[in-house]
């Protein structure tokens, strides 16, 4: 075990999606949940026994306890950027669940509230830390596939009425495809290729209504209120083009999750939605096809709440943490400048930016995400 002191967090959110946090920060050696809290007190001593969290919180309990030093915040996205910054006027780190933010304006909030406060913000999605997404990472910063010139990323299906218990707020202001799964894609692909600077969007709503047909809300009727069909042009500053496709509206594709394209081969890289996957390489004079990259790297495997731990490292190093506020405004100002592209009928300048993350060296141990 590290010598170093353990972040103590708590989680205010114990939905379906908090049992893949509690497991990870469980495993990792930085991280320990100490409490948590929900509006329904049942879901959060239903988790709390499971994953052995000592106390059970109201939400305000919580963040008055003065051991938690980090707030994993995982309530539904309109709530994402209030709750964010009740964590912040408590004194405390937040890490929110994607999106950052149901609009640009309250992302700003959170930002320039963190920076009155000397603290930090982070935001799903992690995935890009896993070894899926950082062995497409290495092999472009080694040159693998030489200069960048377009990526493609596509998810496309028919919506969640069809499987999730409580599906309405996909078709509201901060659901939508490219809000609810387009950081996934934007997130891997600044990643591996930086910052977006010019966008130009088109959206369509296919279906004004959507009828739940998953139990226990079977028969409901929605009314969609955000796009259910988007398709993006990216300009990247380095140069590099790129095209997304996120959609509710679709029966069935073949189309890859994301290939990347440079002056000196092609890469397929897996679904940025998990951790793992495998990223395959067609280089110049390679006859039989796409052959498998070695993957070097740890965390393949389910790890939600990787994100938290590496803001737990760069606390106690002083080292930017990767899955950072910055990061995850600059796909909020993305998604929400798609959008405004199509209303306006033109191409937009994205007014945000962020670093592109350092990458997660090879030859950790279990546990750890630092050396």
């Amino acid at each position: 075990m590290s010598a170093l002191k353990k972040a103590k967090i708590g989680v205010v959110g114990c939905g379906a999606i908090s049992a893949a946090y509690f497991k990870t920060l469980k495993a990792l050696e930085i991280t320990e949940v100490v409490a948590c809290a929900d509006l329904f007190p049942e879901a959060a001593k239903k988790r709390a026994e499971e994953f052995e969290v000592p106390r059970v919180y109201s939400v305000d309990e919580l963040l008055a306890d003065p051991e938690i030093e980090i707030v994993i915040n995982l309530t539904i996205p309109g709530a994402h950027a209030e709750v964010d910054q009740k964590i912040l006027q408590a004194g405390k780190h937040p890490h929110s669940e994607k999106p950052f933010a149901v609009t640009r304006e309250d992302g700003k909030k959170v930002l320039a509230l963190a920076k009155q406060k000397g603290l930090r913000v982070g935001c799903a999605p992690d995935t890009f830390l896993g070894g899926g997404h950082q062995t497409a990472r290495r092999l472009i910063d080694e040159g693998a596939i030489g200069e960048v010139v377009s990526v493609t990323a596509f998810m496309q299906g028919h919506g969640h009425e069809s499987w999730h218990p409580n599906p309405e707020f996909y078709y509201k202001a901060g659901g939508g495809p490219m809000f609810d799964m387009g950081p996934y894609y934007l997130t891997a692909m600044v990643n591996m290729i930086g910052p977006v600077k010019r966008v130009t969007g088109m959206t369509r709503v296919t279906f004004k209504e959507r009828t739940v047909t998953s139990q226990p809300r079977a028969g409901q009727v929605i009314k969609v209120e955000v796009p259910t069909h988007v398709t993006g042009l990216l300009e990247f500053q380095n140069g590099a083009v790129g095209t997304i496709i996120q959609s509710f509206d679709v029966w069935g594709h073949s189309l890859p999750n994301i290939e990347v394209h440079g002056t000196e081969g092609s890469m397929r890289v897996p679904d940025p939605n998990g951790f793992g996957g495998q990223v395959f390489l067609r280089l110049p004079g390679q006859y039989q096809g796409w052959v498998e990259a070695t993957n070097k790297h740890r965390y393949n495997d389910g790890a939600r709440g990787l994100g938290a731990a590496d803001m737990a490292y760069g606390l106690r190093s002083g080292r930017p943490h990767r899955v950072s506020g910055e990061l995850a405004f600059h796909v909020l100002d993305i998604m929400q400048t798609l959008h405004e592209s199509s209303d306006q009928g033109k191409h937009l300048e994205l007014g945000s930016t962020c670093a592109r993350p350092a990458a997660i060296p090879v030859g950790l141990k279990d546990g750890t995400l630092d050396p």
